[in-house]
């Protein structure tokens, strides 16, 4: 649906006005749809980031801040996130081998069955923007490449 229904506007500044509200739109309707298919297994978007960024790390562990770096959400708290995980069974804190101080984060073996179950689910969410052809999502990646440069 056109962003002017959806938002109820029907002018906009400009074309490039109505481009932030749109992606910011886009973005809140596709975070709010993730949020609802994950709600059933107790997860959050970012904790559903944390445990598919240590799948990627298993068997190594990761640390805090090589999370943080790589999560999609960069104003999460990866500490606390990781804490509500490793509450859950999903994931567990391990020495560092070079600094006892630090703490790495594994995925368990839960949180990697966890994963399994919810590969469905990201398929489900690609499924989401299949309204746009490849090529059409090519140029959408591309641009929005361009945009944050």
């Amino acid at each position: 649906m056109e962003l002017e229904k959806e938002i109820q506007q029907a002018r906009f500044e400009s074309e490039y006005h109505k481009l932030m509200l749109n992606i910011l739109f886009t973005s809140n309707w596709l975070s709010l749809k993730h949020m609802q298919r994950l709600k059933p297994y107790g997860l959050s978007p970012q904790q559903f980031n944390i445990l598919r960024i240590l799948r990627g790390q298993y068997p190594q562990s990761a640390t805090i801040t090589l999370l943080t770096e790589r999560m999609l959400d960069k104003s999460s708290n990866a500490s606390r996130l990781v804490e509500k995980l490793r509450l859950k069974e999903l994931v567990e804190r391990c020495e560092c081998p070079e600094d006892r101080r630090a703490v790495n984060v594994k995925i368990t073996q839960k949180g990697l069955d966890l994963l399994k179950k919810l590969d469905r689910l990201a398929s489900a969410m690609n499924k989401d923007l299949e309204t746009l052809s490849e090529e059409e999502a090519r140029i959408v990646n591309q641009a929005l490449d361009k945009m944050r440069g």
